[in-house]
């Protein structure tokens, strides 16, 4: 077990401050943990000996820091899986790892680049370094959704969004890939007050409802509207105060009212879409 767990005294908006506040020093101190630390050693004196995808996800230990670098750690046991989205690479569009709906499997295929022309790239002389920064960052976050999950999904939102808002197709492809994002599809989703159902829908129709939600909120269509730290702070306001609705928490939250409203009219529309469906 990781030694140092981190610290959310309060749900909701404020303890997504206190978060705020002091992310930098708890993850100091997390650092430090043992565990963590025997598991950054082994990844950097081992991985110049993995040439091949076959080496690493037959190595428990640097298998899970390698997913775990990209957020995947909870598909540790799906060696088969992991392995053939690694061996197919990226180059390919039609890759196993381009076809996957979760668009990570695709950063953690490049990264490594055991498919691709260019071949494995784990001798490259800061590449361990890369992969080691960020599992740790990825590890910190984990470790707050053990408290949390919440507090997790906002986490991953900030570190991920700029991203998403300067890429040349914020105005649309981008939003491809958030909805390809397990977490970033989930703080849309609820900070839009939308049912997860809307995933049933085709591609297409889920993208004209993300961008029509994004409209109405902050009025533009695109994900460069995250480019202000003063809409940042919003989306994440607003999904604090539904995800308390949603759970029955949110009653003294400023703002509750008028979320409220809105969150019948998603309700309205949950049902419509399931009719569609049916």
């Amino acid at each position: 077990m990781i030694g140092f767990q981190p610290i959310v005294p309060q749900t909701g908006l404020v303890g997504w401050r206190f978060l705020e506040r002091t992310a930098e020093t708890q993850r100091v101190a997390f650092e430090k943990s043992p565990e963590l630390l025997r598991d950054l050693e082994y990844f950097k004196e081992n991985v110049g000996d993995m040439t091949t995808a076959e080496d690493l996800v037959n190595d428990y230990r640097m298998l899970k820091v390698a997913l775990g670098a990209f957020g995947l750690e909870d598909d540790l046991d799906k060696r088969a899986y992991v392995l053939k989205a690694l061996v197919e690479g990226t180059d390919a569009d039609d890759s196993f790892a381009n076809r996957m709906v979760d668009t990570r499997y695709q950063e953690f295929s490049k990264a490594f680049g055991y498919g691709n022309l260019i071949g494995a790239r784990v001798g490259q002389s800061d590449f361990a370094e890369n992969v080691l920064d960020a599992y740790k960052v990825q590890k910190f976050e984990v470790a707050v959704g053990e408290s949390d999950e919440s507090m997790r999904l906002a986490m991953v939102f900030v570190r991920e969004i700029g991203e998403f808002a300067n890429a040349d197709g914020a105005d649309d492809s981008a939003w491809f890939e958030i909805m390809g994002n397990p977490p970033m599809r989930q703080i849309f989703e609820t900070a839009f007050g939308l049912p997860t159902s809307i995933g049933l829908l085709d591609v297409d129709t889920q993208r004209d409802i993300f961008r029509d939600k994004c409209t109405k909120l902050f009025g533009d269509s695109s994900l460069a509207v995250f480019k202000e730290g003063e809409n940042i702070d919003k989306m994440l306001r607003t999904f604090f105060i539904r995800k308390q609705i949603s759970e029955g928490t949110g009653e003294s939250v400023p703002g509750t009212t008028a979320l409220t409203l809105l969150t019948n009219s998603s309700a309205a529309m949950a049902s419509f879409f399931q009719s569609r469906l049916s």
